[in-house]
């Protein structure tokens, strides 16, 4: 009997998650597509107008992709005077020799770029996150795993999106470098498309909570304060917090 019951909640849990998908693609298909130069551009040269950004990046014993991703942020198109990168670091291999060569390499040509090693990990990322968000000085706080690489022009599109008081969170959708690797890279790539271009689309065209998804997001510093700060205490940090900011009356685009 108990495997009988089981069976059918699994079965309603399903169900219930196949119509709520099929309610956000019905959604999606109805929906205007937003201009997207209205939504991306901004082509005022003034630095000065442009808020200052911390761009944080938590890692944990990444040191195949520490590199490349420290190499892209710094690349970032954004005024050098208004820019902070936070090498959130909380490894226990040869990640921290190399960041710390990357740091004092990047350091030396005038980038504002520091290394936080941590070695108790307590909290975990989200305690990364908050420890480097003490020293931070961005009005704006940017976050990206180890395992992405931001385009240059990152930061001159998203950045502006922030002249709405009530947006406290931006989350961009994510790309794949290795799509067609194989079929199951491919098919990872289409699960993930699938819950960008459909459900975070739905949600943001009619003003449903959205969720930050951990990485490749903007945050306003202020938001996260509000809302509470990096909470440990649950396994994704991200969502709780997203929630949490909503709650309090913020907004998240997408």
């Amino acid at each position: 009997m108990v495997v009988v019951t089981l069976y059918i909640l699994c079965l309603a849990g399903l169900a219930i998650y196949g119509l709520h998908t099929l309610w956000l693609v019905t959604i999606y298909l109805r929906s205007t597509p937003r201009p997207r130069d209205l939504v991306i551009r901004h082509d005022d040269g003034n630095a000065t107008l442009w808020p200052r950004v911390t761009v944080q990046l938590p890692v944990f014993n990444e040191r195949y992709t520490v590199k490349r991703l420290v190499d892209a942020v710094v690349r970032l198109d954004y005024p050098r005077d208004r820019l902070e990168i936070q090498v959130l670091d909380d490894s226990t291999d040869a990640t921290t020799a190399i960041a710390c060569r990357l740091v004092a390499h990047y350091r030396a040509q005038g980038v504002d770029i520091h290394l936080l090693h941590r070695t108790n990990r307590t909290g975990f990322k989200a305690g990364a996150l908050a420890e480097g968000l003490e020293s931070a000085t961005g009005e704006l706080i940017a976050v990206f795993d180890a395992d992405f690489v931001p385009n240059a022009d990152w930061l001159r599109r998203t950045v502006p999106a922030f002249r709405d008081p009530k947006l406290g969170c931006l989350q961009t959708r994510w790309g794949h470098l290795n799509r067609d690797y194989n079929r199951l890279t491919r098919a990872q790539a289409l699960g993930i498309d699938g819950h960008f271009v459909i459900e975070q689309t739905a949600r943001a065209s009619t003003g449903l909570f959205l969720n930050f998804n951990g990485t490749a997001g903007l945050w306003r510093r202020a938001c996260i304060e509000d809302a509470g700060g990096w909470q440990a205490d649950t396994l994704t940090e991200d969502l709780d917090l997203s929630y949490r900011a909503q709650l309090r009356g913020w907004r998240i685009g997408y």
